[in-house]
């Protein structure tokens, strides 16, 4: 990074991704697979980047959201397995067959177009079928009175012409929540995934290559569901592991700098709204960081980062390309001062819990115009 780019930037740690693809991928059964779930950018850290770095460490399998992700990571020269999870038009069966990925079916309708497509095409399309347990989003519905038309459903796709299903999977609502309703729903969802599974193996003798049903929370929380491949996401960029069991770290650290310090009067109003006033004689600093890179407007007078020498609180209404922190006490923050918005020393769960939201918004909102610099060495 060039000295002009020196206004806000994201750190990102590849020792500390390595590390945390390592310590999930120990917790694992032998022989099962890890899927990395690259979607959104990464969650924001860069998803061409971090491709090549899993393809390079040892990962089998990629997710993304949507197809335009996926062309993205095969333009950038990512030559292992990608599973597009979200909807991709049957339009464009042929550049799904042609750039080799894999798509998710989530209901016949589907199945059959897709079908329609590559056999028009003459060739073959590799999907996994996504199984509605309760998420209430894309998938087969087989809950309840659905089960046994789910499982027809699916005896239905696996016998269409041009399709190869290599996979099934299905995706858990609360498996990242400890209480015990929640895992009582885990585990029904669980029960129904497998349940449908062996219902359709069983009437058709087909057998899928890979079952998985493991995001982030079921990773750490029900190792025992783990089947054939896991799929962390948040995990794997080094948050969601509540009970520390796998000791990750976290990837992203984002920092702005000092632009300007200023002496104010007790009862001075600071940024739009005058939703803030000094008490005292304060030293404040605004920080070259605002809503327009990431940072939520809802946080304003919440929250703290970190800075040389301690925390400095944040003041007044967040703007598009600024902020306000208080600096009274901290004569060693000078212009020009690196301040830590959320990293190893400022948990991002102190700026989640401000905005009333989760890691993942707040990791994904970090803008395309603060710079990611990669970190390759500890």
């Amino acid at each position: 990074m060039n000295d002009l780019q020196k206004r806000s930037w994201a750190e990102i740690s590849l020792p500390n991704l390595r590390h945390n693809y390592q310590q999930i991928r120990a917790s694992l059964p032998e022989g099962c697979r890890f899927l990395g779930v690259v979607k959104a950018d990464a969650y924001g850290h860069g998803a061409l980047t971090v491709s090549r770095f899993l393809q390079e460490i040892g990962a089998d399998y990629l997710a993304v959201s949507c197809l335009d992700e996926a062309l993205e990571l095969r333009r950038g020269g990512i030559h292992m397995p990608i599973l597009i999870l979200g909807h991709t038009p049957p339009e464009y069966t042929e550049t799904l067959i042609e750039n080799d990925i894999t798509q998710t079916v989530s209901a016949l309708a589907k199945a059959a177009q897709y079908s329609e497509a590559a056999t028009a095409l003459g060739k073959t399309l590799k999907i996994h079928i996504k199984l509605d347990t309760g998420m209430s989003r894309l998938g087969f519905l087989c809950a309840g009175n659905y089960f046994e038309s789910g499982v027809s459903n699916l005896l239905r796709t696996l016998a269409l012409p041009h399709l190869a299903c290599e996979g099934i999977y299905t995706h858990f609502a609360v498996s990242d929540e400890p209480d015990p309703a929640s895992e009582d729903y885990t585990r029904g969802q669980f029960k129904l995934f497998t349940d449908v599974i062996a219902a359709v193996e069983g009437k058709s003798g087909f057998r899928f290559s890979i079952r998985h049903c493991a995001n982030s929370g079921a990773v750490v929380s029900y190792p025992e569901m783990a089947l054939d491949m896991v799929r962390p996401g948040l995990l794997l960029y080094g948050y969601g592991d509540t009970s520390g069991k796998l000791d990750l770290r976290p990837c992203m650290r984002l920092v702005t700098t000092v632009s300007t310090i200023k002496i104010y009067e007790p009862g001075t109003y600071v940024s739009y709204g005058r939703r803030y006033v000094t008490e005292g004689k304060t030293r404040m600093g605004v920080l070259a960081i605002g809503y327009a890179d990431g940072l939520p407007r809802l946080i304003s007078n919440k929250c703290r980062f970190a800075v040389p020498g301690g925390f400095a609180a944040q003041r007044g209404t967040i703007c598009m390309d600024m902020c306000m922190v208080d600096l009274t006490g901290l004569p060693q923050v000078d212009v020009g001062s690196e301040i830590e918005l959320f990293g190893e020393e400022n948990s991002l769960l102190q700026l989640s819990d401000a905005a009333q939201t989760i890691p993942y918004e707040l990791l994904c909102a970090v803008s395309k115009r603060v710079p990611r610099v990669y970190i390759e060495i500890e």
